[in-house]
């Protein structure tokens, strides 16, 4: 005869059990979910139509009005679109005669880059390394680097290529190259040199933000004064240590932070490309994440990104690429620990799905080349998902995967998009291995 006592554990463990099957349930259903991102079907494209239109980058074709070439990435954590920065890059510089390469980074940093690439001391991953962010301490950086470096080695005089930065977040390396520049004008540096704490390799806490803004803005004055072509560089290091100054002040506020970060690279690019035409080159290749490269991207009604601000101003004369996956494997920091991990993403793109089921494993779209009328051409006008993953990681990302996606017209953002079907994540070389 069967207690009651004993029915009641029996029922209590048929509860537990059944409990813990519907929480792995839950789970199991929430992890595919995420990692397939979401069950929604791809509209299907007719991959024939694809097939004509699309080829190898090497078909990448720019008007001769072109002054500023852009390649975004539809991802910052990929070892495929970095490879694409070379691979466009030599494109532009055999065929088109681009003689500039400048990157969503530092700066300073890049400046770095710059003199490295023109015989200057180190190592490629030293290199990339001073350009300040994770994302470019890798191996595909290095490569971009080295290939720059060789090409100047033996290139005719004024034929040279320059790297350049037209960010401001950091300002180490700002910092490193005003002082250095300002004791080779003979301009006084005491009051800059107190704004610098040697024991800890950053600005001093003793001296407020506004105190550091008025010591910079000195020196810049003073160099202006000097009435030198020479000292146009120098200016520009005192006035990206402003921009960061600036910029600082409003980075609490994603929106502010983005409007005024954006507004004052499409500043920078401006004056990348006033020091090309100097040399008396017409166009300029800029290169990085998809939302500062498309050309429609607005910030509600506060502002626009620095590709649209291009787009407006040059018009046919800004050239857009832009980048999507069909699955992406991306490297991606997590928090304020800056710890990476890898994570998966499906960018529900039909484009790039017809991409895949055509065998492409990278391959290019123009456009312009799609007739009028066609299939083809209306599906890339018409609204549709496309990749957008930023640098930084939430699990909101795996139950929401509406959050690393737009949904755009490709034609309004991009005069053709390169399509990765497959992409694998960068391994962010260590200290160790620079």
């Amino acid at each position: 005869m069967t207690s009651k006592g004993s029915n009641k554990h029996t029922l209590r463990w048929v509860l537990i059990v059944s409990l813990a099957i519907a929480l792995w349930g839950v789970f199991a259903w929430v992890y595919f979910y995420g990692y397939f991102g979401g069950f929604t079907k791809v509209k299907p494209i007719d991959t024939e139509e694809f097939a004509k239109c699309a080829g190898d980058i090497s078909y990448i074709t720019i008007p001769d009005s072109v002054r500023i070439i852009g390649l975004g990435e539809a991802t910052h954590g990929n070892v495929e679109f970095q490879q694409l920065k070379l691979d466009v890059f030599k494109l532009m510089v055999e065929k088109y005669s681009v003689r500039a390469f400048a990157l969503e980074g530092d700066y300073g940093g890049c400046e770095a880059v710059n003199r490295y690439i023109h015989g200057g001391p180190g190592t490629a991953q030293e290199a990339a390394a001073a350009i300040g962010f994770p994302i470019y301490r890798t191996k595909e950086m290095a490569q971009l680097i080295d290939w720059m470096r060789n090409y100047n080695a033996t290139a005719k005089e004024g034929e040279d290529l320059r790297f350049y930065g037209f960010d401001m977040q950091l300002y180490e390396n700002n910092y490193k190259y005003l002082l250095e520049a300002a004791k080779t004008f003979a301009i006084p540096t005491v009051e800059l040199e107190k704004l610098w704490d040697k024991s800890e390799g950053k600005y001093s806490a003793s001296i407020t933000v506004d105190q550091k803004a008025k010591v910079i803005e000195k020196v810049k004055q003073d160099l202006l004064q000097l009435n030198d072509s020479t000292a146009t560089q120098a200016v520009h290091f005192a006035d990206m240590l402003l921009q960061n100054i600036a910029v600082g002040k409003v980075i609490d506020n994603m929106l502010n932070g983005n409007v005024l970060r954006d507004s004052l690279m499409f500043v920078n690019t401006h004056w990348i490309m006033g020091q090309e035409e100097a040399r008396g080159n017409k166009c300029v290749f800029i290169s990085g994440h998809n939302g500062h490269i498309q050309r429609v991207h607005d910030y509600g009604k506060d502002g626009k990104a620095m590709g649209a601000l291009l787009s407006d101003e040059l018009g046919k004369a800004y050239f857009a690429i832009g980048t999507d996956f069909y699955k992406a494997k991306v490297s991606l920091p997590k928090g304020k620990s800056g710890k990476r991990s890898n994570h998966t993403f499906f960018s529900k793109d039909p484009l790039s799905n017809a991409a895949k089921q055509c065998g492409y494993k990278i391959c290019w779209l123009d456009f312009s080349r799609i007739p009028d009328g066609s299939t083809l051409k209306h599906q890339i006008t018409d609204y549709t998902w496309m990749g957008d993953v930023g640098e930084g990681y939430s699990p909101l990302m795996a139950i929401f995967p509406q959050a690393y996606r737009d949904w755009v017209s490709p034609t309004l953002l991009y005069d053709g998009v390169i399509f990765v079907t497959d992409t694998h994540p960068i391994a962010v070389l260590k200290e160790t291995e620079q």
